[in-house]
């Protein structure tokens, strides 16, 4: 089955799609005025030079929204610390959220609740385009949490047959750009920061000092902490600082 384009492959066709009908459509419309040669070429490497910066700038200007959204830090993150950063981040849009446990999750990272509406989440910090099941996890997560949706999000992409499964199953996922959009959304200052993300959940140090459990993102009255999953038989806690 074929695969979907990434946007960068996106770009770069289109980049070179209006190139070539710059180029031929100022060649061939000087000519047919002038009949010169030498006025077309001169025609033709001008228009090309205006695309050329009009698509720089519009290069720049792409590449100063991924700076702003840190999705170059978000990329360099433990599958942890990315669960640990969308808490954080639908924590700032509203949400009540909790990071499950590492293992035995049931096909949920994270829980969202917002307006008596409970969302499962399954969090994918890939390199590659993430495959179907991501989303089979997603949707059998659903009816064990209780919950009347389910996401998928994720740093990358998706493949065709994960894009054909989530519709089918009314799984929303949320890609690369679809992320960026979300960050970029926000009001400033209210997004956590990738970089402090990472910096308050060293992969070393998520596991339970005492009994060796993974410790989980969860809520109180006084806000979030880091407690053991395996409470209440292990009642440790680490305080996280603000982001």
């Amino acid at each position: 089955m074929a695969r979907r384009k990434s946007k960068a492959k996106q770009e770069e066709e289109f980049i070179q799609g209006v190139m070539g009908l710059a180029a031929f459509g100022s060649l061939a419309g000087t000519y047919m005025l002038t009949k010169s040669i030498q006025a077309s070429v001169i025609v033709c490497v001008l228009v090309v030079a205006v695309v050329v910066v009009v698509l720089i700038a519009r290069r720049m200007k792409h590449e100063e929204r991924l700076k702003k959204s840190g999705i170059a830090d978000i990329d360099k993150m433990e599958g942890i610390q990315f669960e640990q950063y969308l808490g954080h981040l639908f924590r700032a849009q509203g949400y009540k959220t909790e990071v499950t446990k590492a293992a035995g999750d049931y096909g949920a990272d994270l829980i969202l609740q917002k307006d008596g509406k409970k969302i499962v989440v399954q969090a994918k910090r890939y390199s590659k385009n993430v495959g179907i099941k991501a989303v089979q996890e997603a949707q059998a997560s659903i009816a064990h949490y209780g919950a009347v949706e389910a996401w998928v999000v994720s740093n990358s992409d998706y493949t065709t047959a994960a894009y054909e499964l989530a519709k089918s199953n009314h799984v929303k996922l949320i890609n690369r750009e679809a992320l960026i959009e979300i960050i970029l959304a926000m009001n400033p200052g209210t997004a956590p920061a990738p970089k402090a993300v990472i910096a308050a959940t060293p992969v070393d140090e998520m596991t339970c000092p005492k009994c060796g459990s993974t410790l989980v993102l969860r809520n109180s009255t006084r806000g979030q902490f880091y407690g053991c999953s395996s409470f209440p038989k292990c009642r440790h806690i680490k305080q996280i600082e603000a982001v």
